[in-house]
């Protein structure tokens, strides 16, 4: 007994430690992407004089709702140290489900928790095989995406059929006061999705999860849980994208997930996560997704191709990874002048 105490409490003390430490690199992380987000719209202003505009702002907002649900699940599975590359498969799927079984018009709208549900079932079977059978996350999410695709292409014939419901149409297509209803959706999501990470009992587990295993099974986190239930909130999460997209476009294509899998992940560590879990705020995930889609916007008004975007979006990642490395922080803190231990 005494021995699990002192384990406990070991455990504790890190996670206070660290937690001290994200505040300190988690807020800088998560001003300076959306600093940066700023700086970016302002400057584009100088490759054209239609950009840099509210509208552009509002345009940037209502593009990145779709990237900043998809990235809340990559960051929840990314926080435990896994990672989820069946997410265009289910983006194309909650879409295809969606005109397929509901179509156009006020459609049985009440359907849409059911194909939600499918899209979670399938997170639940890429859990089983990660949990229970020990597949790497990289090749049974991988394994899942190509299933999930065949079954997509076979349930449509290669030609997805149907169109938006009204209420995917409200929410996409809606506004108030002058504001699309997307942006309204953007803000909602992010401050749940804030104090889902960040300030419930789930969320702490799952940064226990990916600090120390071992010692989470120890202070009494529900590992197998844990474990699961960032799978299914990601396909969940990616289903949903599929719908907004239905609404957006109001209808559905087999390709139209594929444009989200790198992005999913450079929001997250953009945003200040680590890739190998323990790590990580919303916060800064948002201002991520938000950046990425500024600089998609612009690229898109420059005229430049896709191959372009992915090779500067494949850059994004790579600077971010050496930028916000846990050394440079503790050089900038003792660069700031705060006296040094031992010393």
């Amino acid at each position: 007994m005494t021995s699990q105490v002192d384990v406990m409490s070991k455990f504790q003390a890190e996670q206070d430690t660290r937690k001290a430490r994200r505040i300190d690199r988690h807020t800088v992380s998560a001003i300076a992407v959306f600093v940066l987000c700023i700086v970016l719209i302002l400057a584009s202003r100088l490759v054209s004089p239609s950009l840099g505009s509210w509208q552009q702002v509002l345009t940037v907002l209502t593009l990145a709702s779709f990237l900043v649900v998809l990235s809340f699940g990559q960051g929840l599975v990314i926080l435990t140290g896994g990672l989820d590359l069946s997410l265009p498969a289910v983006i194309t799927l909650g879409g295809v489900l969606t005109t397929t079984w509901i179509g156009n018009g006020p459609g049985a709208w009440y359907m849409l928790p059911f194909v939600l549900a499918i899209c979670g079932g399938v997170g639940l079977a890429s859990a089983i095989g990660i949990v229970w059978l020990k597949v790497p996350p990289f090749i049974m999410t991988m394994a899942t995406s190509i299933i999930v695709s065949s079954a997509a292409l076979g349930l449509t014939n290669g030609t997805p059929r149907g169109a938006s419901p009204d209420v995917l149409l409200l929410l996409m297509k809606g506004s108030w006061l002058g504001i699309p209803a997307p942006v309204y959706f953007l803000v909602i999501f992010a401050v749940v999705g804030w104090i889902v990470q960040s300030r419930t009992v789930f969320g702490r587990y799952l940064y226990a999860l990916g600090t120390n295993r071992d010692a989470a099974r120890i202070a009494g986190v529900p590992i197998t849980l844990v474990s699961v239930l960032p799978y299914v909130i990601s396909a969940v999460c990616a289903g949903f994208v599929g719908m907004m997209l239905v609404g957006y476009a109001n209808g559905a294509t087999l390709r139209m997930g594929d444009n989200y899998m790198l992005p999913s992940i450079a929001a997250v560590v953009i945003g200040g996560s680590s890739i190998l879990g323990g790590n990580g705020n919303f916060a800064g995930t948002v201002g991520g997704a938000i950046l990425l889609t500024t600089v998609g916007t612009v690229i898109a008004a420059i005229g430049l191709e896709q191959g372009l975007r992915t090779i500067i979006e494949g850059g994004i990642i790579l600077v971010a990874l050496l930028l916000l490395r846990e050394e440079l922080f503790e050089r900038l803190r003792g660069l700031s002048g705060k006296p040094r231990s031992g010393g």
